[in-house]
């Protein structure tokens, strides 16, 4: 058996803007990783390794120059391009000739699993099973497709948003389709918002009475679809860290779980972890706290930043405020003229390429 991966990178990840109007949402960096990287790897860890990847007009070019042909994952990548988002059906059914008649899995590419999918896997049964969904318990399930189940854990419903949900179970992201579903796709007529949903593809598939078995995430999930996300999940990686210092560390206070890459500088600080620092980075008479991850060739001099992300090339000076759950863009700088001791904290949701003076 076959199987075949679609990663859904499209969209135009609205609810991240400022920072998605000059970038893929996808390759926003969690733990100085793009997230779309963590998807990837956690495909070829479950042995699949020629993997479809859907692109939008606005970001594709961005895509493909982040992750190449697929050889540095390991991976072969082909890219298809999808004019419009109409939903996440749609996607499939643009990309029904490169999927030909093989079993698939599906990822969306803002999604971030700790825990893998090779369970999901190695669970399909060819010609029994018609899909495989993932699923976590959520507080908040009317935000999200919701799932019900009869007692041999098989789907019998699925509700988009429902205001009264029939359980607590939220679809996450990740499905593993047979190729019969591209069938259920041609039947569908577009929903109230005018989109294609691979809901309604599920269902339709129980409604014809095949099999669509239902597992829950090992580990935890996030999807990464607004600032907030990004910081937890940024928080959620970072907890996993192994101290590796490999920079320059001069006159400076290092504790806890901390990476410093090669070619980092960290002058008369104090970092306190889980912290990830890149190669490039300088930090001087500064502060940084735990859950922060400094990406490559940023600088941070006479500040204080805690959970917070800032990406590459960000400048960070002399702040009169502590920097707190804040994402800072790509080439953004804040600068201040800080006088005396820092006293309380600000939050920034920064594009690249901005400059804020305080």
């Amino acid at each position: 058996m076959k199987l075949k991966g679609l990663i859904l990178s499209g969209g135009k990840g609205t609810r991240l803007r400022p920072l998605t109007f000059t970038r893929a949402k996808q390759l926003i960096p969690i733990a100085n990783k793009p997230n779309l990287f963590y998807v990837v790897e956690d495909l070829v860890e479950a042995g699949i390794t020629d993997i479809g990847v859907i692109i939008s007009p606005e970001t594709g070019d961005e895509v493909r120059e982040a992750l190449g042909d697929g050889s540095a994952f390991g991976a072969k990548f082909t890219y298809i391009l999808q004019d419009q988002p109409n939903g996440l059906a749609h996607a499939v059914r643009t990309a029904r000739e490169y999927l030909g008649s093989d079993p698939f899995v599906m990822y969306l590419g803002d999604n971030l699993l700790w825990g893998g999918i090779g369970h999901l896997v190695s669970s399909y049964q060819p010609g029994e099973d018609y899909a495989l969904v993932l699923l976590t318990e959520v507080d908040n399930p009317s935000q999200f497709g919701v799932a019900e189940l009869d007692s041999l854990g098989r789907v019998v419903r699925l509700v988009e948003k429902p205001k009264v949900p029939p359980s607590n179970l939220a679809l996450v992201g990740v499905y593993l389709f047979d190729p019969y579903i591209h069938e259920v796709i041609e039947t569908l007529k577009p929903s109230w918002r005018g989109e294609y949903e691979i809901t309604d593809a599920i269902q339709g598939l129980v409604d014809r009475g095949l099999k669509v078995k239902a597992h829950k995430v090992r580990g935890w999930w996030k999807d990464t679809g607004r600032p907030e996300d990004l910081l937890d999940a940024n928080r959620l990686v970072l907890s996993k860290l192994t101290r590796r210092i490999e920079g320059s560390v001069t006159d400076s206070e290092i504790s806890g779980e901390v990476v410093i890459e090669e070619g980092a500088t960290v002058v008369r600080s104090v970092v306190r972890g889980p912290a990830h620092i890149a190669r490039g980075a300088w930090i001087e008479d500064s502060y940084v706290g735990p859950y922060t991850s400094i990406g490559q060739g940023s600088r941070v001099v006479g500040a204080e930043v805690e959970y917070s992300i800032l990406l590459p090339e960000a400048v960070v000076t002399h702040l009169p405020s502590r920097l707190d759950s804040s994402v800072i863009g790509q080439r953004v700088a804040v600068n201040g003229r800080r006088n005396g001791p820092v006293k309380n904290t600000m939050q920034l949701v920064l594009g690249d390429r901005s400059q804020v003076n305080l």
